[in-house]
């Protein structure tokens, strides 16, 4: 009986992989032994990447946000509290976008926010409040002890 060697597949394959890192450098376009590496290699940049670019794009709308906004005379976390305040669900890619394109749009907005905040009352703000008993309920509790916190003998 004769040895089966299944080449037609293993031809197949190699071809393929080969046919996929056509245009890269050296080795890795040539030999199937560097070439699936690669391969295998840039499909693990391209997932990762394909997930970073989103977070990429919001930092870059964000710094534009910012320059919008320190340009007008806010800032970038105060507008952000101002629009959420009043309720106004533009998405930082918009928000850019107005920036860059409809400059009197933007500052229009900025006014709504700083003309909001002018309005809103000033709230009082609350002291902590520090209860004795906690603490001295930690302390006296052995189970509530932690190693670190156990009498040296």
């Amino acid at each position: 009986m004769t040895r089966v060697t299944n080449g037609i597949a293993t031809l197949k394959r190699r071809k393929r992989i080969l046919k996929q890192t056509r245009g890269y450098f050296g080795n890795k376009s040539r030999l199937y032994r560097y070439a699936k590496d690669a391969y295998w290699r840039a499909g693990a940049y391209a997932f990762r990447d394909r997930r970073k670019k989103k977070s990429e794009f919001r930092q870059l709308w964000i710094i534009r946000i910012n320059a919008a906004c320190w340009a007008a005379g806010i800032s970038y976390s105060r507008l952000i509290h101002g629009l959420k305040t009043l309720e106004i669900t533009l998405n930082r890619k918009q928000l850019s976008e107005l920036a860059i394109r409809n400059e009197a749009g933007f500052k229009t907005l900025i006014e709504q926010v700083l003309n909001a905040k002018s309005a809103a009352p000033q709230a009082e703000e609350k002291q902590p409040v520090h209860s004795k008993k906690m603490g001295a309920a930690k302390k006296s509790n052995p189970k509530a002890m932690k190693k670190t916190d156990a009498p040296h003998s």
